[in-house]
């Protein structure tokens, strides 16, 4: 099984910016502790702060990959063209995100992924990611 994680802007900064809301920890750390729960899936990584570069990694393994997880940042709450991308490829998408976006501000209750996506899963920090892939796993 392949399981494309694919993280938007500013995560690059996890473990610096913000701990009161993403924690203390960096996501490669992180990674590690993923891939070594889950010897058996090839778990692949990709980080993007551009929203075409995005659009690109989804197309390029959306037709290749068993399940991608996405946290498209902020562009969750603005990009049409990366909903549009998600509903474009056959793999399925579970979007998250790291903080209960419902107790942050106004404009981040919505989502524009959703729709497009198998699921949705926030607020549950960095283990968000683990919960998406235990679901396509299980699938």
């Amino acid at each position: 099984m392949k399981i494309q994680i694919i993280n938007g802007p500013n995560l690059n900064l996890l473990g610096v910016r913000e701990k009161s809301i993403y924690g203390d920890n960096n996501f490669e750390t992180y990674l590690t502790e993923l891939r070594l729960r889950y010897p058996d899936v090839e778990i692949a990584y990709y980080q993007s702060n551009v929203e075409g570069e995005l659009i690109n990694k989804l197309h390029e393994t959306g037709f290749s990959f068993d399940g991608i997880v996405i946290n498209a940042g902020a562009y969750t709450h603005t990009s049409v063209a990366i909903a549009d991308a998600i509903a474009a490829i056959k793999t399925p998408v579970i979007e998250v995100h790291i903080s209960n976006v419902y107790k942050r501000e106004e404009f981040r209750h919505h989502s524009m992924l959703a729709a497009s996506c198998k699921g949705v899963i926030a607020g549950f920090g960095m283990d968000s990611y683990r919960l998406g892939i235990e679901n396509l796993i299980s699938a």
